[in-house]
């Protein structure tokens, strides 16, 4: 942390780990403003008031936020978070695939907003909740993100997108920390927070109801709310569905019983409104094709490079390495990565995030466009 006073900005969502990240800055001595984006309408997303963004959360970092004794300020960007997060929530589903929004939330919302608002207000810095660690830069590149020293709460993989422009300007106080550290530390200050519950939830589905979200949000019988055909890789029929936006990638619940082995979703073809279903052997993919790719890094790494990828939340990176560095992506550009993985992996899920890391550095990332299968990826050169 910086020794040298600075104005800072944080994020305070309501939760007990902004709340600690704004107290630890008023610790240090540091100038803080604490701001709390309001990024949908409540009344109209039932159960939302006790999501991480609703209004339950805008007064808890109100609550923090006074007994801290600095300024609270609440920003309207349900604009903008419209657009880039739920608008592109339901565009993913409609094309049978899974997205991530707190990624998509972080890369093109979040942070570029905190960065607009903590300049209006003076800020020298912005500052945030998340478990992730910054490294100075060394003379000529540019700061490192690494990951969080709680290796069950680490956040590198929702942060891959972020503007590398700012780097230079994060700071991130809980990085060092574990969880149980964090709520002593808010029981400790006597925050309103230590003992709040972690929401699980996506904060514009608070509920967890998808598919009423979709039927809301879709043209009335879009194609990814009606029925179509399950089948097989050899495109038999075995079975039906009442829309391909209820399954994703690996899923095996709703798909029916009555087969010889158990069956997972291996697929999705929107323009068939087809579900593609098969055993679980044949889940597992060779490797993986990125795209909308972002590097935090000075450079991208380059073919035959050996990177880390994880490749969904909750998942440890596995090895890997650059087999592409331009590939023809869906938009027709040069934009895309090929990675092919040391051992085969299960579910790799279109819309989902692949972040790359060296080690407990992130480089970057993108989002999945698809699995590679096996043809697709040549055998290496022997050595």
């Amino acid at each position: 942390m910086d020794r040298e006073r600075q104005r800072i900005l944080v994020a305070m969502s309501g939760g007990v780990d902004s709340s600690v990240a704004a107290a630890l800055l008023v610790e240090a001595g540091h100038e803080v403003v604490g701001v709390t984006m309001k990024t949908f309408c409540y009344q109209e997303t039932p159960g939302a008031s006790r999501s991480c963004c609703g209004l339950d959360g805008i007064m808890d970092a109100k609550r923090v936020a006074d007994r801290l004794e600095i300024p609270h300020y609440v920003f309207d960007v349900e604009e903008e978070f419209t657009r880039d997060v739920i608008d592109d929530f339901v565009s993913e589903y409609a094309r049978g695939r899974t997205p991530n929004p707190c990624v998509r939330c972080n890369s093109n919302t979040k942070f570029r907003d905190l960065l607009k608002r903590g300049r209006a207000l003076g800020c020298d810095a912005i500052a945030t909740g998340h478990y992730v660690r910054m490294r100075a830069a060394e003379p000529g590149e540019k700061p490192s993100l690494l990951r969080g020293v709680d290796r069950q709460k680490d956040q590198a993989y929702f942060l891959w997108g972020l503007p590398p422009e700012l780097l230079p300007l994060l700071r991130f106080p809980l990085g060092h920390l574990l969880k149980p550290e964090v709520r002593e530390r808010a029981r400790g200050l006597e925050l309103e927070t230590a003992e709040k519950p972690e929401s699980q939830d996506i904060c514009f589905v608070p509920m967890g109801n998808y598919r009423e979200f979709l039927e809301q949000s879709l043209p009335t019988r879009h194609p990814a709310l009606e029925p179509g055909r399950i089948v097989d890789r050899a495109g038999e029929v075995l079975g039906e569905h009442e829309g391909y936006a209820g399954f994703t990638v690996g899923q095996r619940r709703g798909l029916g019983g009555g087969f010889p082995e158990p069956m997972f979703v291996l697929e999705i073809h929107p323009e068939r409104r087809e579900v593609v279903v098969g055993p679980h052997r044949e889940l597992f993919s060779p490797g993986v094709r990125v795209e909308e790719l972002n590097w935090l890094a000075d450079e991208p790494p380059l073919p035959q490079e050996s990177v880390q990828v994880q490749i969904r939340h909750g998942a440890e990176p596995v090895e890997a390495w650059v087999e592409e560095t331009a590939v023809t992506g869906t938009t027709g550009l040069d934009t895309g990565l090929e990675l092919r993985f040391h051992s085969p992996q299960r579910a790799v899920t279109p819309g989902q995030s692949a972040a790359v890391f060296a080690g407990e550095r992130l480089l970057g990332g993108g989002r999945i466009a698809r699995a590679l299968a096996a043809a697709e990826v040549p055998e290496p050169s022997p050595s």
